[in-house]
């Protein structure tokens, strides 16, 4: 048998993404999100403690339009990032791994995920003077 004989390995173009994948390639690209977002994030911390002019740009950039995007981006892969890595330390102790329960367990994280970003808007955005 030659090498063209031989049959391909089914790949992408075939499997049918499955939550379980679609959730890893997620934890991966929200990790890498919120590496990207420390910069900014010391940015912030460093303007505040210099003081009232520094801090008011900072404070500019973060509630324009790109700021506030940014910020609901890096709020959601961290409250994405957080419930996924809960579920994968019950992976750890070797439970969930059934396909119903590691179905149920992604669904449960996306939508944990959702409601604690859109919970932590609600509280935080009238506090900080957006949106008031």
């Amino acid at each position: 048998m030659t090498r063209q004989d031989r049959p391909l390995s089914p790949h992408l173009q075939i499997y049918r993404p499955q939550i379980t994948s679609v959730l890893s390639i997620l934890h991966r690209i929200t990790g890498v999100g919120l590496a990207l977002g420390v910069p900014l994030f010391a940015w912030w911390l460093a303007a505040l403690a210099t003081g009232p002019d520094a801090y008011a740009l900072a404070r500019s950039f973060f509630a324009s339009p790109i700021g506030l995007a940014l910020l609901l981006g890096w709020s959601f892969a961290f409250f994405y990032h957080l419930s996924n890595g809960i579920r994968h330390l019950a992976w750890d102790k070797g439970l969930g791994f059934d396909l119903k329960t590691a179905a149920l367990t992604g669904w449960l994280v996306i939508f944990a995920s959702l409601g604690l970003t859109t919970l932590a808007w609600v509280l935080a955005c009238p506090r900080i003077g957006i949106w008031s």
